[in-house]
């Protein structure tokens, strides 16, 4: 499969979808496919025409995490770093990111939903944390973002045990922002997305800054940093303030 088939886009009603393409190794990254997806978060962090982003995988499932049968990099921490920072990437980008997800989302795959700011998932999800059952230890954020979405005790629980949760299970402890039967799951994702688009593209992109760069700060700082960074009303909040009151 060539590299431009291994991440598919698609754009519409400024939503821009990536699907993950490898649906005969569920989805499992290689360093192909990590190449790809990199390219379109440089061209998605560029464009003023996309709102938001949605992640998900070809096939029956999300993503099986890493491809282990593929030999490891000559310079295993350089790649590791290079994708990590990706990953970041994807996270600070200024548009909402939604993760999609059906059917499995292990280990690596979990990174790559836990990156997103929503997780969707579907009756059929299934979410897991299997770096202790092949004897590594993650290299793409989990240990840092898992606590940080479910809490520390359950962040551990998911890690020590490597046992999945369902969907439902996802939803409950927080990891999943909602969870649906499976023949529902375009159609709510295609509502959130709609809901946030509905509102201001600048707010949207200046709130997600704020939260993300105040992260773990002391509250005082907090709110000294929203005072003086920020980045002030939307060019066309006259323009929604007038279309607002004639609605009401």
């Amino acid at each position: 499969m060539s590299d431009d088939q291994l991440v598919l886009r698609e754009d519409r009603d400024a939503i821009a979808t990536l699907t993950l393409n490898r649906p005969d190794k569920r989805n499992a990254v290689n360093r192909d496919l990590f190449k790809a997806f990199r390219r379109h978060v440089g061209d998605l962090e560029n464009s003023e025409d996309i709102g938001l982003v949605v992640i998900r995988g070809a096939g029956d499932c999300f993503c099986a995490g890493h491809d282990l049968s593929e030999p490891p990099h000559k310079d295993a921490l350089g790649w590791l770093r290079h994708e990590l920072m990706t990953l970041e990437r994807l996270t600070r980008m200024r548009q909402p990111v939604i993760a999609q997800v059906h059917g499995t989302c292990y280990t690596g795959g979990l990174e790559f939903a836990l990156t997103a700011d929503f997780i969707v998932a579907g009756e059929s999800a299934r979410f897991a944390d299997t770096h202790g059952k092949w004897g590594l230890v993650p290299g793409w954020g989990l240990s840092q973002r898992l606590p940080r979405r479910v809490g520390q005790a359950k962040a551990l629980e998911m890690m020590l045990t490597c046992r999945p949760y369902s969907g439902r299970e996802a939803e409950a402890m927080g990891l999943a922002n909602l969870c649906v039967p499976d023949a529902e799951l375009d159609g709510a994702v295609r509502d959130l997305a709609a809901t946030i688009l509905a509102n201001s593209w600048h707010s949207n992109a200046a709130n997600k800054k704020l939260v993300y760069d105040t992260d773990g700060l002391p509250l005082a700082q907090g709110l000294n940093h929203e005072l003086i960074r920020n980045e002030g009303f939307d060019p066309k909040a006259k323009e929604r303030r007038a279309t607002f009151k004639k609605k009401g």
